[in-house]
């Protein structure tokens, strides 16, 4: 485990005396530990740090001592980092009329012909700044008789709402919470600050009523997550204050397991807080499966942990080759020749299944493309890595050895994908989706209670799941909040792929 080190401030002639100091007798513990700080805090700044695992960044190009084999400078990145009109779409919309022309008017300039409407726009952007959250106070006249003392007050306006809060600012406070990671106390001073004082205890008791009316919408998004063909599953730790166990087996530790179920061309994350592992997570969705559904694809990695144990529950079970191609790129700078012919290979069934998706593939298409291509090149590999250990050419107990005994242990649920339809090479969008967990647990560091943790995990899991199928999660909650009543009678119309032709349905005719 890496140990932290007590930080000291050092400069150049402090290092010249205690150097010189050395020459006339044993250095006293503080002086050593000097010494030690600075080169520890030289090698730490000389090392090359890696921040990426792609090939050519974890290894040395090929005959790199050579100058002629010296490779210019890569090229910068394309773009700008500018986006065009397009891709405002929350951005309101405003047509702007030509003042002096309409289609059909003859041409100001030429006299001759007619000027028509061109398809495409003149686009201008303008970007302005608000408070999250903004509040406005009413301010009601009030006249008093000097003769009976009758009080006469203004009439609330109609615009000022029924409650003292608007679902949008129930839905904005969710999504800068659970969406972003922003703790309420974090809010609190931002919003005091802009002058709109809106306490850390308010906030919570706007997301604990928000949350119970919107169990219908997650507890449908489960069931529809059970009929997924394809579910990924991963855990990652969290912290419960006030957790009670209800389990015997003497654990400890409490987790947050991320669930995405890919059904028919839709998304849906779900998230789950407590002492449970993602394997028993997974097993409880599944239990709502419908019972003609084949078993699912079930990709996760190789902890035993992932993988659902339930009498009924079956699953394809699929395990992550990025899981693998790790172990390699850890050792790679030890064993670059070995390395680099997995990296290289791995990297050429990627490419072939990139291809797949530009292609836009069916499954079935999709696994005779990687038959074609990937298949010979991993039995190539498998071939390769038993003569490592069979030639003795590569040590069992060594770190290549470990990468290379990770990867023939699990070698059949590491390339499912070359023989079912639809399987997936790798575990990343569960990974991805645990991120928006991770930012919540490294801002907030915890959750106090388990209703806390519910809390979060519902939020999550609808903000995400409108991430992930590209949908406006602020739109979408504040439409939630505000048609409770619909959205519990039918919470299969509204899901984030459907909520807006709802609202369209409800609205009626005049609304188009």
């Amino acid at each position: 485990m890496k140990t932290s080190r007590r930080r000291l401030d050092v400069d150049v002639e402090e290092l010249d005396r205690v150097i010189d100091a050395a020459e006339n007798g044993p250095l006293s513990k503080t002086d050593r530990q000097k010494l030690k700080t600075t080169l520890h805090a030289l090698v730490e700044r000389l090392a090359q740090k890696r921040n990426t695992e792609k090939t050519n960044s974890v290894l040395e190009p090929k005959n790199a001592s050579s100058p002629a084999a010296e490779s210019p400078e890569p090229p910068a990145p394309a773009g700008h980092g500018r986006n065009a009109a397009s891709a405002f779409t929350g951005a309101e919309k405003v047509s702007v009329q030509h003042a002096q022309l309409k289609p059909g008017d003859p041409c100001p300039e030429c006299r001759e012909g007619r000027v028509y409407r061109q398809k495409e726009p003149k686009t201008l952007i303008r970007i302005v700044g608000q408070a999250p959250v903004k509040a406005t106070v009413f301010e009601m006249e009030r006249l008093r008789c000097n003769a009976c003392c009758q009080v006469f007050t203004a009439a609330e306006p109609a615009n000022a709402g029924a409650g003292k809060y608007d679902m949008t600012a129930v839905a904005m406070i969710a999504l800068l919470k659970y969406g972003t990671g922003m703790p309420f106390n974090r809010m609190e001073r931002l919003e005091t600050q802009l002058g709109i004082p809106l306490p850390a205890a308010t906030q919570w008791e706007l997301m604990e009523p928000a949350a119970g009316s919107l169990e219908p919408i997650l507890d449908e998004l489960i069931r529809q997550a059970a009929q997924g063909s394809v579910v990924h599953n991963d855990d990652t730790g969290m912290r419960i204050l006030k957790l009670v166990r209800n389990t015997d087996d003497g654990r400890t530790g409490t987790f947050t397991s991320g669930i995405v179920s890919i059904w028919r061309e839709w998304r849906i994350a779900l998230y789950f807080t407590g002492w449970k592992h993602a394997g028993e997570n997974l097993a409880d969705v599944l239990k709502r499966r419908a019972a003609e559904r084949d078993a699912p694809i079930q990709m996760c990695d190789a902890l035993s942990r992932n993988a659902p144990r339930l009498p009924g529950v079956e699953v394809l079970l699929a395990n992550c080759l990025a899981h693998g191609r790790r172990q390699l790129v850890e050792v790679a700078a030890n064993f670059p020749e070995q390395c680099r012919y997995v990296l290289e290979t791995l990297g050429r069934v990627y490419q072939t299944d990139a291809q797949a998706r530009e292609r836009q593939l069916s499954p079935e298409s999709r696994l005779l493309l990687h038959q074609e291509h990937s298949g010979p090149l991993l039995d190539e590999l498998h071939e390769w890595m038993e003569t490592q250990f069979a030639g003795h050419k590569t040590e069992p107990n060594s770190g290549l050895g470990k990468a290379i005994s990770y990867l023939q242990r699990h070698w059949t649920k590491l390339t499912l994908f070359l023989r079912q339809p639809g399987a997936p090479l790798d575990n990343n969008i569960a990974e991805r989706a645990l991120k928006k967990a991770i930012l919540h647990r490294k801002n907030a560091l915890f959750y106090k209670t388990t209703n806390g943790a519910r809390v979060g995990d519902l939020f999550m899991s609808l903000i995400h799941t409108c991430e992930l199928n590209k949908a406006n999660p602020f739109d979408y909650l504040t439409e939630l909040l505000r048609h409770p009543a619909e959205m519990k009678a039918s919470p299969a119309e509204w899901m984030p792929w459907k909520y807006r032709e709802t609202l369209r349905r409800i609205a009626g005719p005049a609304a188009a």
